[in-house]
């Protein structure tokens, strides 16, 4: 299928994570940026309590013209089911679904699962890079297996919540400590602490997001972000660098205050921009990632330099979000990205395809 034909995309938001009112604003900027020419849009969103919807405001916002779409929408309207909502339609287009949930029950391998059952193309990582990606704990291990720096930290199930205080010892870390729930993003459930005084506060802030919790030695450092495109061949962007305003880059310097700078590109040298792109590229590539991610840094300038802190295969996407901003100044513009994405979907679901199901 070449992608120069019309495609039906269908944009899939909201979802039942903490991440939920993100994932709406992202996408009513994905509807207002994608060529009307190259695609007939649909928008489905999935509410907190999980019902599937197709989005009425948005089919009438977009009927009535670009302008007329809210700054976010609402993943309310008529019930659909799942399959059906993506599955390809009575106009004989071919489909692309654009999941863009975060969080748990859509950034994990979830809606991915779905997606491959239903036989349709998906923009971002498989079922397997999705989940690994989804759990911090899970894909330290593999960044760990290749080798790849990271700062210290200590991994802890729900029920292990009592023994942090010796987990955090016996592991050496120092404070201050990153408390963090395993498998959500966007800062939800982070807290930064700076005794163990504290500690016991925050792993179960966390554990109220997740089963499983990670504590981090805290770094003193600048934050580096890299963009990373491609399925087989994948290509890394321009690093951007985050200033946050409040004491580490929570979800209100990120969402609510919008004081943060984000700074493209990073005022790095050309030696420090080859490396962290090349480690961009490899946590990329460890993790199995196709179509986007987003791999975030810490710059421990003078010590152990970079480490790999997290990828995201579901970056922030508005046009001021640090992802579309790192390609806008490696020459991609946000509709490009978004007609790359598609096109990288298909060429995914294409050679996935290709695969024989017989003995």
């Amino acid at each position: 299928m070449a992608t120069r034909d019309r495609v039906r995309l269908v944009v899939l938001f909201g979802g039942r994570s903490a991440e939920h009112e993100v994932s709406c604003t992202t996408a009513a900027h994905v509807l207002a940026a994608a060529d009307p020419d190259r695609y007939l849009i649909e928008a489905v969103g999935i509410t907190r309590e999980g019902t599937w919807v197709r989005s009425d405001e948005a089919c009438a916002a977009l009927e009535a013209g670009r302008a007329a779409l809210p700054a976010a929408l609402a993943a309310t309207g008529t019930a659909v089911e799942p399959l059906p909502a993506v599955a390809p339609g009575a106009d004989g287009l071919p489909v692309v679904v654009m999941p863009l949930l975060h969080g748990p029950q859509g950034e994990d391998g979830t809606v991915q699962g779905l997606l491959e059952l239903a036989g349709v193309p998906y923009v971002g990582s498989g079922v397997l890079a999705s989940a690994l990606c989804m759990d911090k704990v899970k894909a330290k291990e593999v960044l760990s297996f290749h080798h790849l720096p990271q700062v210290p930290y200590v991994a802890l199930r729900d029920v292990e919540l009592a023994r942090a205080h010796d987990a955090v010892a016996a592991q050496g870390l120092a404070y201050p400590l990153f408390v963090k729930p395993a498998n959500l993003g966007s800062s939800v459930g982070v807290t930064k602490v700076h005794g163990p005084d504290a500690l016991d506060e925050a792993v179960a802030t966390a554990a109220a997001y997740d089963e499983w919790v990670v504590v981090e030695e805290g770094v003193t450092g600048r934050e580096i972000e890299v963009g990373v495109l491609g399925n087989a061949d994948p290509r890394a962007s321009v690093p951007g660098e985050i200033v946050s305003s409040h004491e580490f880059y929570d979800y209100d310097d990120k969402y609510i205050d919008g004081t943060c700078d984000l700074v493209v590109p990073a005022p790095l040298d050309a030696e420090a921009t080859e490396r962290v792109r090349s480690l961009a590229l490899d946590a990329y590539r460890a993790l199995r990632c196709d179509g986007m991610a987003r791999v975030d840094f810490f710059l421990e300038e003078g010590r152990r330099g970079f480490l790999v802190n997290e990828v995201n295969t579901i970056p922030g996407f508005t046009p001021g979000s640090m992802y579309p901003k790192l390609w806008d100044a490696s020459g991609v513009s946000y509709p490009e990205l978004i007609d790359e994405l598609v096109r990288l979907a298909v060429e995914r679901h294409e050679r996935r395809s290709r695969f024989s199901t017989k003995r």
